[in-house]
C-alpha cells in the first residue's frame, strides 16, 4: 500500500512542477554550411597534391544571444578524385558570426579518413563570417601516416542567411527570425 501512495505523490509533485513552471526561452544556435575551395594535402611519402574540395557542416550551439556561442558540428569534406574526410568538431563563435554579420568562429576536433591509406587526427578551422551568411574558412588536418591538409573554403551558411540573420534588416527584412526581441512579448507574460 505504501508503494502506490509514494508513486502517486511523486507523480503529483512532478506534474505540479511542470504545470507551474514559467515559460522558458532557450533557443539554440545552428549551422548548415556549404562551401568549396582548393585543398593542399599529402600523406605518407606521397608528394604534396592540390585538389578541389567541398565542405558540408551541420551543427548546433548555445543561445545565439550570447557574446560567445559554444557548440559542436559534423563536417564532411569530399576531396575531388580521392575520397571524403569526416570530422567531429567543437565550435566557439562570436555573436556577430552567428547573427549573419561580421564575426569569427574557431573549430577544433578530430577527423577520420577512410579512403586510400587511412588516417585520423586533429582537424581545425578558423572561419571569418561576413554579412548574409557568407563565410571564408581556413581548414587544416594533421593526422596519422604523416597526413597533412590545408585548404581555403568559401561558402554560405544557410541558417545564418535566413533564420539567424540580424544584419542588413533595413535593406532585406528577415520575415521569420529565430529570436524575437524581448519587447515583442505581450504584457510580459512570455507569450507572443
Amino acid at each position: 500500500m505504501r508503494s502506490p501512495v509514494r508513486a502517486l505523490l511523486a507523480a503529483t509533485v512532478l506534474l505540479g512542477g511542470v504545470a507551474l513552471a514559467p515559460p522558458a526561452s532557450a533557443d539554440p544556435s545552428a549551422w548548415v554550411f556549404v562551401g568549396a575551395g582548393p585543398l593542399g594535402w599529402k600523406q605518407s611519402d606521397a608528394a604534396f597534391t592540390t585538389s578541389g574540395a567541398m565542405s558540408f557542416d551541420v551543427g548546433v550551439g548555445t543561445t545565439p544571444e550570447a557574446r560567445l556561442i559554444a557548440g559542436g558540428l559534423f563536417r564532411m569534406t569530399p576531396v575531388f578524385g580521392s575520397g571524403t574526410d569526416l570530422a567531429l568538431l567543437a565550435r566557439v563563435a562570436t555573436h556577430g558570426f552567428q547573427a549573419g554579420g561580421f564575426g569569427f568562429a574557431v573549430d577544433a576536433g578530430g577527423y577520420e579518413r577512410f579512403w586510400g591509406a587511412t588516417s585520423r587526427g586533429f582537424a581545425g578551422a578558423v572561419n571569418l563570417g561576413v554579412p548574409l551568411g557568407f563565410t571564408l574558412s581556413l581548414q587544416t588536418e594533421i593526422g596519422t601516416d604523416r597526413a597533412v591538409a590545408l585548404g581555403a573554403v568559401a561558402g554560405l551558411d544557410l541558417l545564418r542567411l535566413t533564420v539567424f540573420r540580424k544584419s542588413l534588416l533595413n535593406w532585406w527584412p528577415n520575415p521569420a527570425p529565430a529570436q524575437r526581441p524581448r519587447d515583442a512579448f505581450v504584457g510580459g507574460t512570455g507569450h507572443w
